[in-house]
């Protein structure tokens, strides 16, 4: 069963992707990429993980409303191009991995900086 919910997350993960470039026409989802899916395992709930470009809270606070609008197109969408029971409730969530990174690289940075120094 494990594997049949890591070909879906795949598969719901490439789909998303593509209707968030070609069907959503909101300039709030402009630079929005899709970076995780979590399904639920009896595929009833899928948790997108998505970053944005900017560092700008009020960026983010948009695309969270864009993704939130645009959730019914999404899950539509995905009903006609994903052969399922029936298609899972869709939460999108900022994935707070990438800043996390940059964060770290910046620490790594300034460490380096510091040695040099000396």
């Amino acid at each position: 069963m494990k594997h049949r919910v890591g070909r879906v997350e795949q598969e719901i993960q490439r789909e998303v992707n593509d209707i968030l470039l070609k069907r959503v026409r909101d300039p709030r989802v402009e630079g929005v990429t899709i970076t995780d899916i979590n399904l639920s395992g009896d595929l009833q709930h899928v948790k997108v993980y998505y970053s944005i470009l900017s560092n700008l809270a009020s960026d983010a606070e948009k695309a969270q409303k864009g993704l939130d609008k645009a959730k019914g197109l999404i899950r539509s969408e995905l009903g006609q191009r994903i052969k399922l029971y029936k298609i899972p409730e869709i939460t999108f969530e900022q994935d707070g991995s990438v800043r996390y990174g940059e964060h770290i690289d910046e620490l790594l940075r300034k460490l380096h900086q510091d040695e040099a120094q000396r």
